[in-house]
């Protein structure tokens, strides 16, 4: 009988992925995820189920190496050209988390528009009188422009449920083809017009950066931005310049420059600043859904067949 093959986990998997894979694989589950220690667990691995970042060089390190599987959707975390050099397959599962992002922004923009867990916590700290005048403040989505920036799986379903559930006008900025009920304007058009900005761009290199400075400059004092891709793609420190400024009238984000956040980062003490740790495609319904996808891909991938997402067809030869 042969041998398993190996596959190592980035970081943990939904139990019952796990309970499918284990009979046909035995798994690595790393302690943590530096690049040290993935390059060190690499080393006799067949296959990889990736939660955490992979150091650029980690195909040199895994000479048995088949294919690594995206628990999730963004590649920022595999390095897919050298995986392609090495014929390496690289698989990810495009829309399986679409909608708990898509509910997490909401969340978030109603957590920026109706803060209704600040009014509970001054109703139970001091009273009915005290609570009230609060919601003066707060306003409805209702009526307003929304600004997508990446009108791909995840900005469309935010897109369609914006303008058909709450009646909210939509425009966009995307390098593909736009969907029905979004009108495609400039960038900086989207910034000056937007009551509410969406980034659900991918993070590539033209994308790097591209919530600059003066984008941010042009918007509206009473706007406000929600950050669900990658945190490169906003200029951090001109956002942080823009609520500190109360310029802007607030932002979410649930991707950093740098992640984890360190506990002394400066972040922590911006105004009106709605800070997630990287959990928008996270509820139990997305991670099992994720798992079960990224097993039956790495499943594939052990018997030799091709991926349903391979990302670099030149590694399948059929």
């Amino acid at each position: 009988m042969s041998q398993k093959p190996t596959v190592l986990l980035t970081n943990p998997i939904h139990p019952d992925g796990e309970a499918i894979l284990a009979p046909h694989a035995n798994l690595i589950l790393a302690p943590d995820t530096k690049a040290d220690t993935l390059r060190v667990l690499a080393r006799d691995v067949d296959g990889i189920i990736v939660r955490a970042l992979l150091p650029d060089d980690i195909c040199d390190h895994a000479p048995k190496l088949k294919g690594m599987v995206r628990h999730g959707v963004g590649l920022d975390f595999i390095p897919v050209e050298q995986a392609t050099r090495r014929g390496v397959m690289v698989a990810n599962l495009p829309g399986c988390n679409t909608q708990a992002v898509t509910e997490y922004f909401f969340a978030a923009l109603f957590r920026l528009r109706r803060p209704l867990g600040d009014i509970e916590a001054v109703l139970r700290r001091d009273g009915w009188n005290a609570a009230r005048p609060l919601a003066d403040a707060t306003r409805e989505v209702a009526g307003d422009t929304l600004g997508v920036i990446g009108v791909g799986a995840i900005g469309s379903r935010i897109a369609r449920i914006a303008r058909e559930g709450f009646g909210m006008t939509v425009i966009g900025v995307n390098k593909g083809p736009f969907p029905e009920g979004v009108t495609e304007v400039s960038p900086d058009e989207l910034f000056s017009r937007s009551d509410v900005i969406a980034v659900t761009c991918a993070l590539t290199e033209e994308t790097r950066g591209l919530v600059s400075r003066r984008l941010i400059g042009r918007m509206k004092p009473d706007a406000v931005l929600i950050n669900t891709s990658r945190g490169p793609v906003v200029e951090t420190q001109a956002l942080v310049d823009a609520l500190t400024a109360g310029a802007i009238a607030g932002a979410a984000v649930d991707v950093y420059d740098s992640q984890p956040v360190p506990a002394d980062s400066p972040l922590f003490s911006v105004p009106r600043l709605l800070m997630t740790p990287h959990v928008a495609a996270i509820t139990a319904t997305s991670m099992r859904a994720m798992t079960l996808g990224s097993v039956d891909e790495m499943l594939r991938i052990l018997r030799g067949e091709r991926p349903q997402n391979l990302v670099n067809p030149a590694t399948y030869a059929a």
